[in-house]
């Protein structure tokens, strides 16, 4: 595959040497394109000698053979590595004054920015205006990491991981393995429900929708094209995903069952109420001040996986994936309720996992069981982040679809 790996002037270029090597080392072409102010922190040389070719930074270089215009025709897959605040607000607004903002403009494959600045720029509202235009337009964005900067400063604005950037960039190209999923759809869910009671109290829980917003990245990141149905969370959304926003349990049920329709798979990892007010106060409810505290009438919330599993046709599509998020009790362990629950719910897949305060939810880390409905081997995953947890989701899940 021919790969223009753009490197724009911020400290982090260095790590782009490292991409640089990755790419090369997976048997593809890459041309190297710096801005002049990406060479003062790694000149020439070092991009000529990693990548084979020569490098340029102008226009002018070679310019019987056009490059400005030949470079984004020809190539296969465009990633900006690192991407600054400056390289983002040319690209928005289409300027060129370069080879590589040129070459951004003539492209017609796959674009992948992926962004590194300090947090003030990052968070700036004209870079969060040029970044939303971006992705309007199709441009991967990826969102940086957070950790040390520059100097003393910490938080979001550092690089991903040049293995990161590369597993992502191959993957929306469609390059070799790195794509199973090309030309799935996928529906994700993620998040936890809110069930109101009056307009300031709800029932709810403590998903913060981590897990599912890993599960989605990694899905688009292998090629598929994602339906994300986000409940309440407040969590970037990953490039190249399609975000459907709702709060409760019965608008999860309606958006889920909308977009499973054409899917090939679908991830059940939001947390849905099991019960819901009966009746909503259209204000808000008051204490009575006689300490007999307040009666909440409920009722069951709807089962969205039976519901699914049983409106599928002969066909078995889509392929659905269950969550147990479970505790133990006197009743029976963790995994007992899980594989009642399974049972019940008759999905192909249950990812399982133990909550509690501190545990899972809400943690960027975890422990999973993986049961199949074939009732092949229990897996244990973990403890690992959660976007090691989501590739090996999607494994599993790939190791049944590619058998049906």
């Amino acid at each position: 595959m021919r790969i223009v790996l753009g490197v724009s002037g911020g400290i982090a270029a260095y790590k782009a040497c490292l991409l640089l090597r990755l790419l090369k080392e997976a048997g593809h072409d890459v041309t190297v394109i710096p801005t002049a102010a990406a060479l003062h922190f790694v000149g020439a040389p070092t991009w000529a000698a990693l990548s084979g070719k020569p490098v340029a930074d102008d226009v002018w270089t070679r310019v019987e053979d056009v490059p400005h215009v030949r470079l984004g025709k020809s190539a296969d897959l465009v990633i900006v590595a690192p991407a600054t605040a400056d390289l983002l607000a040319k690209a928005a607004h289409g300027l060129a004054d370069d080879l590589l903002t040129n070459t951004l403009l003539t492209a017609r494959c796959p674009v992948v920015l992926a962004p590194a600045m300090h947090t003030e720029m990052w968070q700036h509202p004209a870079t969060v205006a040029n970044v939303a235009t971006l992705r309007e337009r199709g441009v991967h964005v990826l969102d940086p990491d957070s950790g040390r900067l520059t100097g003393v400063d910490t938080g979001p604005g550092r690089l991903p991981e040049p293995e990161h950037i590369a597993d992502f960039a191959l993957g929306v190209a469609g390059a070799d393995r790195s794509a199973p999923l090309a030309g799935r759809k996928v529906v994700v869910s993620a998040g936890g429900t809110r069930e109101p009671i009056d307009p300031v109290r709800y029932l709810g829980n403590r998903s913060s929708g981590k897990q599912g917003y890993a599960l989605a990245e990694v899905a688009a990141q292998r090629g598929a094209a994602v339906t994300l149905v986000s409940v309440n969370a407040t969590l970037p959304v990953p490039p190249a995903v399609e975000v459907v926003e709702v709060e409760t349990t019965l608008e999860l049920q309606e958006a889920v069952t909308a977009a499973a329709r054409d899917a090939d798979v679908v991830v059940m990892a939001a947390a849905p109420a099991d019960f819901r007010p009966a009746a909503y106060a259209d204000h808000k409810i008051k204490k009575s001040g006689s300490g007999t505290g307040l009666d909440l009438d409920l009722v069951e919330n709807p089962d969205i996986v039976r519901g699914l599993v049983d409106a599928r046709g002969e066909g078995r599509t889509p392929f659905i994936v269950s969550f147990a998020a479970e505790t133990g009790d006197a009743s029976g362990s963790v995994m007992e309720h899980a594989r009642a629950k399974f049972a019940r719910k008759g999905s192909d897949l249950q990812v399982v996992n133990e909550v509690g305060p501190g545990v899972t939810f809400g943690q960027d880390s975890a422990t999973i069981r993986i049961l199949r409905r074939d009732g092949g081997d229990e897996n244990v995953i973990g403890p690992a982040d959660k976007r090691t947890l989501a590739s090996a989701v999607w494994d599993a899940i790939q190791d049944q679809i590619e058998t049906v």
